[in-house]
């Protein structure tokens, strides 16, 4: 009987000892909780994608001078493989393979946001570049804002479907025109009284 009374005891002690090391643990690891949930207010990144994100690139953006370095660390953006002026390749860096899949995942997901920036950005990207290389641009732009959310400890704020139209409305004017001219229509332009 006292060796069982005994034994109860240690496995009490060590269950103790268990409850403080997670609260400690809990504590250490609060900053990083912390930046994966602001990391979810991105669209498309889920909470296993923030936990990677927050993994592969950490929590301490200082670490990157800006975000086109983490860009570039992260391997979403071309490589320069030029000689005589003529391009040779425009493929991607190797970089961190991990954070890469998790994002291009998150992007496809993002795209699907009615509304939203991102997917105005990969519609724009697609019909000239291909839907692998906007995805791409998508997954470098979710990046980008990623970076200066965890370097401001800002939520991500969407700029809206609209916004390459509000940007510059005289280039969206003659590319429309011009697509009309394309397609057999003739178009005369009259400015409207405000």
């Amino acid at each position: 009987m006292p060796r069982r009374v005994a034994h109860l005891e240690l496995i009490a002690a060590l269950e103790q000892a268990l409850r403080e090391i997670d609260a400690d643990v809990g504590k250490t690891l609060a900053p990083i909780h912390s930046s994966a949930r602001l990391l979810t207010s991105l669209p498309g990144v889920s909470d296993l994608t923030a936990q990677v994100m927050v993994a592969e690139i950490g929590v301490d953006m200082a670490r990157f001078p800006s975000a086109a370095h983490l860009i570039s660390w992260a391997g979403l953006c071309p490589r320069n493989d030029e000689s005589a002026g003529k391009r040779r390749s425009t493929r991607l860096r190797k970089g961190a393979p991990w954070l890469k899949t998790a994002l291009v995942t998150a992007a496809w997901a993002a795209v699907r946001v009615k509304d939203s920036y991102l997917q105005a950005q990969f519609h724009r990207l697609r019909s000239r570049r291909g839907a692998k290389k906007a995805i791409l641009a998508v997954a470098a732009s979710m990046l980008t804002a990623a970076y200066h959310m965890l370097k401001n400890g800002l939520e991500y704020h969407d700029l809206g479907a609209d916004h390459f139209t509000r940007r510059d409305r005289s280039k969206a004017i003659q590319r429309l025109v011009r697509r009309l001219n394309d397609l057999g229509c003739n178009v005369q332009l009259i400015p409207q009284a405000a």
